[in-house]
């Protein structure tokens, strides 16, 4: 009796084992293409936000934290990490024994060298995010020691991958951090490997067999996908040749068709982290820019609602401030900011014009511009075309101009050949990490892109900005940020528009893209298709 009951647990225990293995089976392999849209102008995600950049590198790096769909850390590179009781320590515990992709070990130095200095130098937000670190203790290859000046609470949201890689030192020190070979062809600890990039075509990404994280990931392959034409989008991804498209790789207008049919699905989820906002960057230092009149009149003649319902679809809220009114819950967020309206306003527009003295022309012509568009799909050029015809309203007349990344990017943020730039940016889970970027003096920074490119400077700015990020009382701080958004909605080196709310669509059978808060931004170790 005895041996029976035991050969039967014996028999179960085999029996789930088996399920099991078969579980993970049908997990394994496969390959994922995905839409990246546009083709990126580098995969060097510590130089450069750019959004196609942020669809591939994170496959590759790794960061030290990961954090998950609350928006909580969890381990990455560093297994754990501790804060002491002031906030000037922050001791990181990496994980051990993992290796670079050409076999080389992962270690503190790493670490110290890619915070210190590539992200601190060159990253569009590092200097932001790490402004309070001095330097970086090293005592074993599995400790790195960070040194504040100051406390920096919202440093602790910046560490993962797609914020801020981890690189090779023995791939980059003592190289042209911005020219580096690396930059096209990214060696990381991450769970694919890069393999191929066929310009105009695709980037093809491997399963790291080495993955640190037993057992991922599942996926055999990622293949990033460039095509030019949104329609053709659509229809790849209706017919399964492609299975995942994320910030508006297929538009809204196909969305609202795609998301009756039963083989795809759509989602708002995996944005929580990044806070985007739709916003007009002016050159403030030329004509007729470096009036501040002629910047509040166009917040006052758009009608914001008008783009999120006819362009976007519906998916959006009114920007109000140069604050995303997702920082309510923080208590930063400061309502009924001036030259935010409710509804369009043109005579108020026309008369802050004329009390500046920039009067129409014979022909009703006040001002002349070149308006450029984000290179990112046919939403921005349907946006471009509504303010067009929108600032004729008020005298504004207005030269569309839309061209592909690498060069538009040199235009705005290398050459600052422009007047006008349509762009987005991410708020971040704390303005310190995407906000301050845009405004401060310190943040102009020729050749970096999704920074200070107005060139907007105001020394009672920087002063509160300077003091908002090192502030710890909730209260006070709340109303430095008051004043902070007080002083842009009357200055107005950027008009936000809206408060963006991406679609992602994918393919019904993949599973598992969702695990990071990153959402498309995230490492996809944990994707898989359910066939």
């Amino acid at each position: 009796m005895r041996i029976r009951n035991w050969m039967g647990i014996a028999l179960g225990i085999v029996f789930v084992a088996l399920a099991g293995l078969s579980a993970h089976a049908q997990k394994a392999g496969g390959t994922l293409v995905m839409l990246v849209q546009p083709e990126p102008p580098s995969l060097a995600s510590y130089q450069s936000t750019s959004g196609p950049i942020g669809l591939m590198a994170p496959k590759v790096y790794d960061g030290l934290l990961d954090y998950d769909k609350d928006l909580k850390a969890v381990p990455s590179l560093a297994e754990s990490w501790t804060v002491s009781d002031d906030g000037k320590t922050v001791t990181f515990n990496l994980r051990k024994g993992v290796k670079w992709h050409d076999g080389k070990p992962f270690t503190s130095a790493d670490v110290q060298f890619t915070i210190m200095n590539v992200l601190k130098k060159i990253h569009p937000r590092g200097p932001n995010s790490f402004k309070e670190v001095m330097e970086i203790e090293t005592p074993d290859e599995s400790t790195a020691i960070f040194k504040l000046a100051n406390p920096a609470p919202y440093m602790m949201r910046s560490f993962g991958s797609y914020e801020s890689p981890i690189v090779p030192k023995h791939l980059l020190d003592g190289q042209d951090l911005k020219s580096a070979s690396i930059a096209n062809k990214p060696v990381g600890t991450g769970p694919f490997k890069f393999v191929e990039w066929k310009k105009g075509q695709y980037i093809r990404l491997d399963k790291n067999e080495d993955y640190w994280k037993e057992g991922l990931p599942y996926l055999d392959r990622i293949v990033g996908r460039f095509i030019p034409d949104a329609s053709t989008r659509t229809a790849a991804m209706e017919k399964g040749e492609v299975h995942y498209g994320a910030y508006g790789a297929i538009p809204n207008v196909d969305v609202v068709r795609l998301r009756e049919l039963d083989s795809i699905g759509v989602t708002t989820d995996g944005y929580a982290m990044i806070n985007p906002v739709s916003l007009i960057e002016f050159n403030t230092t030329k004509p007729p820019f470096d009036s501040p009149a002629i910047r509040q009149a166009i917040s006052l003649t758009l009608d914001r609602q008008f783009l999120i319902d006819n362009i976007w679809f519906g998916y959006g809220k009114p920007a109000t401030s140069a604050l995303s009114s997702s920082y309510a819950a923080t208590g930063l967020y400061a309502e009924g900011m001036p030259n935010y309206p409710g509804k369009p306003d043109l005579e108020a527009a026309k008369k802050v014009l004329d009390d500046a003295g920039i009067k129409p022309d014979a022909n009703g012509v006040r001002a002349k511009a070149t308006l450029d568009l984000i290179p990112y799909g046919e939403d921005w050029r349907r946006a471009g075309e509504y303010m067009k015809q929108a600032l004729g309203d008020i005298g504004i007349q207005l030269d569309l101009r839309y061209e592909d990344v690498p060069t538009w990017l040199k235009r705005v943020y290398a050459n600052y050949d422009f007047s006008m730039n349509v762009n987005y940016f991410y708020q971040l889970p704390d303005p310190v990490l995407g906000v301050h970027r845009h405004y401060g003096t310190d943040q102009i920074r020729q050749g970096t892109h999704f920074v200070n490119s107005s060139r907007y400077s105001n020394p009672k700015l920087d002063a509160l900005l300077e003091s908002g990020a090192k502030e710890p009382d909730a209260g006070k701080r709340g109303a430095m940020y008051k004043e902070i958004q007080e002083i842009l909605a009357n200055d107005m080196p950027v008009v936000n528009l809206h408060e963006m709310k991406f679609l992602t669509v994918f393919n019904s059978k993949l599973k598992g893209h969702d695990a990071s808060g990153f959402g498309a931004y995230g490492s996809f170790d944990q994707t898989w298709f359910d066939e």
